[in-house]
C-alpha cells in the first residue's frame, strides 16, 4: 500500500449510489481517505474531480484504491485498468456486464498481489446473517422471494439499467439472490424462468424464478420494477421448526411472526470494513455465485413481451 498512514480512496462514478452510500461510508471509516472523484458528468463538492480513471491516476499515481461505481457495462475496462498500475479495487454490485469479465479481473488481482472486492451489500443487512445460522440446523422446505421496487424511484433517468448488460429487474433482483445464497445450505440451480422484456428495451422489467438445491429445497423469485406505493424484499422461509422471514431487504427478521431484531443500515459501513481488510492483507473476495444465476437467467429463460417503459 502506498500510503503508510491511512487508504486513499478514489471514487469511480458519482450516480445516485456512489452520493447516498458510498460517500458516507467513506466518511464514517476513519482508514479511509476520500481523496477524488472520477466521473464525465458529476462532480462532488470539496474534491478534486477528472473526466475518467487515467486522468485521475495520472494527476494521483499514489491513490492507494479505487471504488467502482458505474455501470456494468463499463467496468471491466476501469477496473482493468487501475489493476494494472497495482491499485486496490471495489466493485458495485453486479461486479461486471458477464462472468468472463470477472474472472480476468481476479486472475489479474492475483497477478499484481492486490485486493479485489466485489460487494454483496444486501449480504451485509442485519438479519441476513442471524438467518443463516438459524436455517443451518433445520430443514428447509421451501422460499418465496418477492422483490418489488418502483424503478422510477430508485433509478430516475438512468436508461443504462434497460440496455444490454444494464441487467433491468435484476439489478436489485440480484440483491435477494445474494441474500439467499448465502442463508440456504447447499447450491441452488435454476430450473425454471421466465423474463419480461418491456418492446422498448433490452433487459426486463420483471422475472418468475424458480430454483432448488441439492436437498430438495424449492425456492420460487418473483422479481417487478413497476411497483408503486410501498416497496417488497421479503424473503419467506418455511422449515420443519417453524418459518423465518426476512423483509426490508433483509434488515427485519421475524421468527414464527415474532421479531427477532431490526436494526439500522450498516450495509456500506460493513463493506468498507470488509474492504479495509483486504487492502491491508491483498487480499481477493469475489463471490460471483448471484451473478451466475443472473446468467443462467438470461440464457435459459423464456422471453415475454411487455408494454413499452416510459420513463
Amino acid at each position: 500500500m502506498k500510503n503508510s498512514t491511512g487508504i486513499k480512496i478514489g471514487l469511480v462514478g458519482m450516480g445516485k449510489i456512489a452520493r447516498d452510500q458510498h460517500v458516507p461510508a467513506i466518511a464514517g471509516n476513519p482508514a479511509f481517505e476520500l481523496v477524488a472523484v472520477a466521473s464525465p458528468n458529476h462532480k462532488l463538492e470539496g474534491f478534486p474531480h477528472y473526466p475518467d480513471v487515467a486522468s485521475l491516476l495520472s494527476a494521483i499515481p499514489d491513490i492507494d484504491a479505487l471504488a467502482i461505481c458505474t455501470p456494468p457495462q463499463i467496468r471491466y475496462d476501469i477496473a482493468r485498468y487501475a489493476l494494472e498500475r497495482g491499485h486496490h479495487v471495489m466493485l458495485e454490485k453486479p461486479p461486471g456486464a458477464t462472468l468472463n469479465e470477472v474472472r480476468a479481473l481476479v486472475e489479474l488481482a492475483e497477478q499484481q498481489k492486490v485486493a479485489l472486492h466485489a460487494t454483496w451489500h444486501s449480504r451485509e443487512a442485519a438479519g441476513v446473517e442471524p438467518a443463516r445460522q438459524w436455517l443451518a440446523n433445520r430443514k428447509v422446505r421451501n422460499v418465496i422471494v418477492t422483490w418489488k421496487e418502483d424503478v422510477r424511484v430508485w433509478h430516475p433517468g438512468q436508461t443504462w439499467i434497460w440496455k444490454a448488460g444494464g441487467l433491468g429487474v435484476f439489478d436489485p433482483g440480484i440483491n435477494a439472490l445474494s441474500i439467499i445464497t448465502r442463508i440456504l445450505p447447499g447450491h441452488l440451480v435454476l430450473r425454471d424462468a421466465e423474463l419480461a422484456f418491456p418492446s422498448n428495451c433490452e433487459a426486463p422489467v420483471a422475472a418468475t424464478l424458480q430454483l432448488r438445491n441439492e436437498h430438495g429445497t424449492a425456492v420460487r423469485m418473483e422479481f417487478d420494477f413497476l411497483q408503486t406505493g410501498p416497496q417488497t424484499w421479503d424473503i419467506a422461509v418455511e422449515t420443519d421448526d417453524g418459518r423465518l422471514l426476512l423483509s426490508l431487504g433483509g434488515s427485519v427478521l421475524r421468527i414464527n411472526d415474532d421479531p427477532v431484531m431490526q436494526a439500522p443500515d450498516r450495509e456500506y459501513p460493513n463493506l468498507y470494513a470488509r474492504f479495509e481488510e483486504l487492502v491491508r492483507e491483498r487480499r481477493i473476495d469475489v463471490d460471483v455465485t448471484p451473478f451466475r444465476l443472473v446468467a443462467d437467467a438470461f440464457m435459459c429463460g423464456r422471453r415475454v413481451v411487455a408494454a413499452p417503459f416510459v420513463e
